[in-house]
């Protein structure tokens, strides 16, 4: 199987798992959803709700497949998803810290771009 292919799977395995767990508790406030666009290969798992009249949307995270790397463009998961990829056996030369900018990239043990 092609890393594209391979990816994909991951990604959207993993961004399934993070959305059933948030669905689970009995105090959820606020109604997920999943986006995968394999046409543009973006990802994305986020909230939406309506709390005291204003609009609540919320991206929790956003990955994009980019020059057969995973860039993890958003992430606000307690652990980091980027540890999901290395469990999942995605090389961290496949996986782009993008919201660090790419000046910082190169301190973090990741693919710069």
């Amino acid at each position: 199987m092609d890393n594209l292919v391979k990816y994909r799977q991951i990604i959207k395995k993993i961004l399934t798992e993070y959305d059933e767990i948030a669905n689970r508790s009995s105090k959820r406030k606020y109604e997920t959803c999943l986006i995968f666009d394999e046409n543009h290969d973006h990802y994305l798992w986020m909230s939406i709700a309506w709390v005291n009249q204003k609009r609540i949307n919320n991206t929790h995270v956003h990955i994009r497949i980019k020059n057969n790397k995973i860039y993890i463009e958003e992430d606000w998961t307690e652990e980091g998803i980027a540890n999901e990829f290395l469990r999942e056996s995605v090389p961290k030369e496949d996986i782009v810290l993008a919201f660090h900018d790419p000046e910082s990239r190169k301190y973090t043990n990741f693919a710069i771009a």
